[in-house]
């Protein structure tokens, strides 16, 4: 293990957090208690006070098959995996083109698109040294309760690559925001949709300080330019609390908060 320093205001996707000292775990080593795991940071809001962090190495970035399976690493970002599917003629990753992050993100919320996701996908996770079938995970829609820290994953080949595919699943995510952002703020409640939500009760470009609700898609927390941790959890928060008064509909984050005095509840 080694320690290194990381100025999420640079390195986090919605460009808000400290600079902070990350614990870089190694190939072979045991998992420390008491560490957040970050990945590729495009779903976190940082505070100021985070929760101490650590982060799989280079060790961790790395796609090869052996035999029947694809294996790849936990720390192997979106990009490169679909570039190893589309050299090797791989079907089944067109839907992560453009999907920020690394495949441990993409396994601990269930990433995808529309009906696309990286579950139905899988033959086994890696957890801490011992590999664990899928379906034995409890997952859903953008969650997986993963008993563990993933370091890989393995998945059946199929031939097949659809590039045809690939460009359709990009299309579906015109209508997202250019500026920084930490991807969906919210999961969409049962038979709606959040940014409905968000819109319906006016908040659909409503701004406080330098972050807020894309004009764009209502769903996107965006930040203009120095936007602030405490800034992106009160639009949150109002957000909540509009969209309970007036529909009776508890809105959960799918933006995920490291906070000190909130991680773990």
């Amino acid at each position: 293990m080694f320690v290194k320093s990381i100025d999420f205001s640079r390195y986090s996707s919605i460009k808000i957090g400290p600079a902070a000292e990350v614990l870089m775990l190694e190939k072979g080593e045991a998992v420390p208690a008491g560490r957040f795991l970050v990945g590729g940071a495009n779903n976190l809001l940082i505070s100021p006070t985070p929760p101490p962090l650590m982060m799989l190495s280079k060790d961790f970035d790395y796609c090869r098959i052996e035999e029947d399976f694809l294996e790849i690493g936990a720390a192997t970002p979106t990009g490169k995996i679909l570039s190893f599917a589309k050299k090797h003629d791989l079907a089944g990753f067109e839907f992560v083109a453009k999907l920020p992050g690394t495949l441990g993100g993409m396994l601990a919320m269930n990433a995808g698109v529309k009906e696309y996701e990286i579950f139905p996908l899988l033959d086994s996770v890696e957890i801490e040294g011992r590999w664990i079938p899928a379906g034995k995970i409890e997952h859903g829609y953008r969650y997986a309760k993963l008993p563990g820290i993933a370091t890989a994953a393995r998945f059946p080949l199929r031939q097949g690559y659809d590039e045809t595919l690939r460009r359709s699943l990009l299309r579906l995510r015109e209508n997202q925001p250019k500026e920084p952002s930490a991807g969906s703020a919210f999961k969409n409640p049962p038979g709606d949709y959040a940014g409905r939500l968000i819109e319906a009760v006016g908040l659909k470009g409503y701004r406080q300080g330098d972050m807020a609700w894309s004009e764009i898609h209502a769903n996107f927390l965006v930040n203009l330019g120095g936007g602030t941790f405490d800034e992106a959890t009160e639009l949150i928060n109002l957000a909540k609390e509009r969209v309970r008064e007036r529909f009776g509909i508890e809105l959960e984050e799918e933006i995920k908060i490291l906070d000190i005095s909130v991680i773990g509840q």
